[in-house]
C-alpha cells in the first residue's frame, strides 16, 4: 500500500517525515477486507489500540514518532483528541502533550492541518 496514493486529493503531505518513519508507519497497517469495520487500520502509537485509518490520522501517526523519538517526549505525555478550553468554549486538539508534573495541564498543542 502506498500512503501517497490513501492520501491523494485530501491535501495532506508527508513532506515534514523521514522516509524511514513512513515506512514504519506503512509496515503497521493492516486491512479489515469486510464487515461493517471495513478498511485500512493502525496499531495507534499512543493510545494502544486499533484505529481505522484517514488521512489525518496518518498524519498525526507520524507525528506522534517524530515527538517521541525526535524530540524526546515520553509517550505517557501524549494525548489525541484533548478537549482544549478557550473562555467557555472547547475545542479538540489533535495532539496534546501534556505537562511533565502536571497531566492535566497542556505544555504543547498539535493541530494537524492540511
Amino acid at each position: 500500500m502506498d500512503i501517497n496514493d490513501f492520501l491523494k486529493g485530501s491535501e495532506y503531505s508527508l513532506s515534514l517525515f523521514a522516509p524511514a518513519d513512513v515506512e514504519e508507519l506503512k509496515a503497521r497497517i493492516h486491512v479489515h477486507p469486510s464487515g461493517k469495520n471495513k478498511g485500512l487500520y493502525v496499531e495507534c502509537l499512543v493510545r494502544d489500540k486499533e484505529i481505522k485509518l484517514t488521512p489525518e490520522e496518518v498524519v498525526r501517526q507520524l507525528y506522534a514518532k517524530k515527538l517521541i523519538s525526535e524530540y524526546g517526549y515520553d509517550k505517557s505525555r501524549l494525548v489525541f483528541e484533548r478537549p482544549i478550553f478557550f473562555g467557555r468554549e472547547a475545542k479538540r486538539a489533535d495532539i496534546v502533550i501534556r505537562d511533565a508534573k502536571d497531566h492535566d495541564t497542556p505544555y504543547i498543542i498539535v493541530e494537524v492541518k492540511k
